[in-house]
């Protein structure tokens, strides 16, 4: 009876499938693991492979002679790091991480100005930019490469798998960064040029002055309200420091109601472009600049309008999607429902948030920006058309199938 259970009579048969089933509880996992760590293993140089390139790139965008010296400065500069405030006590943690921010800012303005003396403002800014992105990319390649050689040491099977497991989700933000950083440095507009590209449609040709460090401001007659418009100067890839301008022009006039309007990332389902309208401070990044803004929305009882374009986080990085232009007159939209719930005469301050890469301080950028994005969405239709052509060479039309 247990022979019969082991495959049949033949005692030789069921001893060899016995002994089969013993050697491969033994070495399957250590099969598996091999897979494993050969997959992590192409991944990871990939991943290296991507951050080089984007290094190489951003030495040719720079466009200064490519000396051993300049090599040296920028693989060091890639090592750049910044480490966060003890938080412990919260009092105060505001101001210390906006001195850290600044003097990071201060870093990467150090660098580009050393090895770009003699570059245009908008240059150097998009530099920095694509600087930011390429370390972030790096940074990802190094993590990963950390992972892979602990799992190698320690035959740690278990973080083996939970590497694998996240693998699909660092190689899609790893491809966005890499483009991302082309883009940034390349001063194109991106997805986070969104909340920029409003506030620039609706300067149109009022003047501009520029309030606080990387931030213009316009006074905008609206629906017989005056709107004060601020967003990072541009066209260069830049963020400033919205919070205090927001400040600096709450002091000096009475404000009835915040707009800000920005990028936000999008939940799997929904569609990129898509508005949004609600409540708080639509802003990103670890707070400070926000902080400022609800600080000076409490002191006064100004209620704040959020508005936002959906969008998932590897475009806003990327270059800016068709969906996320098209959403501009929506945006409009939702910004005229805002001003309607305030009197002829109040004063309002419309904070288009993100990074300004590729967007102007006018209103004529915001055709110019249209034209880049419908151009570049061609294109890579166009690109996408040939793959599938290349992939289909040579199989049959499921129409000659059925003949």
């Amino acid at each position: 009876m247990i022979l019969f259970q082991f495959g049949g009579q033949d005692i030789f048969s069921s001893l060899i499938s016995f002994i089969l089933l013993i050697v491969f509880f033994m070495f399957y996992p250590r099969l598996m693991i091999g897979q494993i760590m050969y997959k992590l293993d192409r991944t990871v140089t990939r991943l290296e492979g991507m951050s080089e390139k984007s290094k190489k790139f951003l030495i040719k965008e720079m466009g200064v002679k490519q000396t051993k010296e300049l090599k040296e400065s920028v693989d060091r500069f890639y090592e750049f790091f910044s480490i966060s405030p003890v938080s412990l006590d919260t009092v105060g943690i505001i101001k210390k991480l906006d001195h850290m921010v600044r003097e990071q800012k201060d870093r990467f303005d150090y660098f580009v100005n050393q090895t770009l003396p003699k570059a245009s403002s908008d240059k150097k800014a998009n530099i920095e930019m694509g600087f930011a992105g390429g370390i972030s990319l790096y940074f990802v390649a190094k993590v990963v490469r950390h992972y892979v050689e602990t799992v190698k040491k320690t035959k740690n099977f278990q973080i083996a798998m939970l590497i694998q497991m996240q693998l699909p989700m660092i190689e899609k933000i790893a491809e966005s960064l890499e483009v991302g950083t082309k883009s940034l440095a390349k001063g194109e507009p991106i997805g986070d040029s969104l909340g920029p590209l409003v506030a620039a449609d609706l300067i149109g040709k009022n003047k501009v002055t520029e309030i606080e460090e990387d931030i213009v401001m316009a006074k905008v007659s609206y629906d017989k309200r005056n709107i004060f418009v601020i967003k990072s100067k541009g066209p260069g890839g830049r963020l400033g420091y919205p919070g205090l301008a927001v400040k600096k022009i709450a002091a000096k006039n009475k404000i009835t109601r915040f707009i800000t309007v920005d990028a936000a990332a999008k939940m799997e389902g929904e569609k990129t472009g898509s508005v949004a309208e609600g409540t708080g401070v639509a802003m990103g990044g670890i707070g400070v600049e926000k902080s400022y803004i609800e600080d000076v929305a409490i002191a006064n009882n100004i209620p704040i309008d959020s508005i936002i374009v959906k969008m998932s986080q590897e475009e806003a990085i990327m270059p800016m999607p068709k969906n996320v232009k098209n959403a501009l007159p929506k945006v409009r939209e939702s910004i005229k429902r805002s001003v309607a719930r305030t009197k002829p005469g109040d004063n309002l301050l419309l904070v288009g948030v993100g990074n300004t890469s590729g967007v102007g301080d006018s209103g004529a950028w915001v055709e110019k920006v249209s034209k880049w994005v419908d151009a570049h969405h061609k294109k890579k239709q166009a690109e996408k058309e040939k793959n599938k052509s290349w992939f289909s060479f040579g199989k049959s039309s499921p129409k000659n199938e059925e003949n």
